[in-house]
């Protein structure tokens, strides 16, 4: 069974819809910048099926896999989904017992890793287990620099008890830097304006 985040309620015909505006401000820690509160997971038991729905319906590319307490055991992403028989055909790579001389090990290995996959039909068979997560007070230049070396596109923030308390996504941090240089460019303005 998957978990969705609840919609907003839509604002009433003569109220315009309007985003309020974040103000600038510094951020130090992932939980500055976290995607908090109703998080769009899966568990082991969602099927391929609902989980491909959420993706679409959602307009995201991964979600995290928690279990019946909310901890963190794994992610899902478009990619996991994709490796499946039913949405990419069978395989054309060889899948001999030995890779061919034209590959190497490190390939070899991705595309059985691949074939296990392809016969998945829930969360838990095409998931990626204990994933990298960080916590809410992980720095966030480090957490930025493990999205950028891992080229994942979100972290799973964790507790210390490895419940799921947020996500950072690279849209998050994107945020944040903007926010922190407009935080700066306004404290120089207020410094050059205390200078005149």
């Amino acid at each position: 069974m998957a978990t969705a985040a609840a919609p907003a309620p839509a604002p009433s015909p003569t109220e315009p819809e309007v985003e309020p505006e974040e103000q600038p401000r510094a951020f130090h820690s992932v939980g500055d910048a976290m995607t908090r509160g109703a998080l769009i997971c899966a568990t082991v038991d969602t099927t391929v099926d609902e989980a491909l729905e959420f993706l679409v319906d959602n307009r995201i590319t991964g979600m995290p896999v928690v279990d019946d307490a909310g901890k963190l055991i794994g992610v899902v992403s478009d990619y996991d989904l994709l490796a499946l028989d039913s949405i990419s055909g069978p395989p054309q790579q060889e899948t001999g017992l030995f890779p061919s001389t034209k590959s190497t090990w490190k390939a070899f290995k991705e595309i059985q890793k691949l074939l296990n996959k392809t016969h998945g039909k829930t969360v838990g068979d095409v998931m990626t287990p204990n994933p990298l997560a960080v916590r809410p007070m992980t720095n966030l230049e480090d957490a930025a620099r493990l999205l950028l070396e891992s080229k994942f596109r979100r972290l799973p923030v964790v507790d210390q008890a490895g419940k799921l308390v947020g996500l950072l996504t690279r849209g998050n941090v994107v945020r944040a830097a903007l926010l922190s240089r407009k935080a700066a460019s306004s404290r120089q303005g207020d410094a050059a304006l205390k200078g005149d």
